[in-house]
């Protein structure tokens, strides 16, 4: 099951980029993580509110990022996720930035697994079903 990708979009400041104006290449995971963390939030889902109740957080497991073209300073980024389910406390995120547009230049290309854990155990824990229906 994948959703429909999400947007997001985010401007590069100085503190994103190396000396020679051109974004350090772990920034580019915050990006990603900012845009997940937003995909979320598009949903009604806190991810404070939902590691009180019901008591889940997600927690990266793996990440693949193929590095294209560099982004600089000042430009406007659009960052996409789109999830898909892996298994019952799994998800991946197929994610893209681009410049300047929805369609503008490929700049990354990843996919980021993250898994759903008890928020008090840290252990694995199944996707709660309004998550899974938030995928569709």
């Amino acid at each position: 099951m994948t959703a429909t990708p999400f947007q997001w979009q985010a401007r590069v400041y100085w503190e994103d980029t190396d000396g020679g104006g051109i974004v350090y290449y772990a920034n580019y995971l915050r990006f990603m993580e900012r845009a997940r963390t937003e995909w979320l939030r598009a949903r009604g889902w806190s991810q404070q509110e939902l590691a009180k109740d019901p008591g889940i957080l997600f927690t990266v497991a793996n990440v693949n990022v193929d590095y294209l073209k560099p982004a600089r300073l000042d430009d406007l980024l659009f960052i996409s996720c789109a999830p898909q389910l892996e298994g019952r406390v799994t998800l991946s995120f197929s994610q893209q930035i681009r410049r300047g547009a929805t369609d503008g230049d490929l700049l990354i290309d990843g996919k980021v697994r993250v898994v759903c854990v008890d928020a008090a155990k840290m252990r694995p824990k199944r996707l709660p079903e309004f998550v899974l229906e938030g995928l569709k």
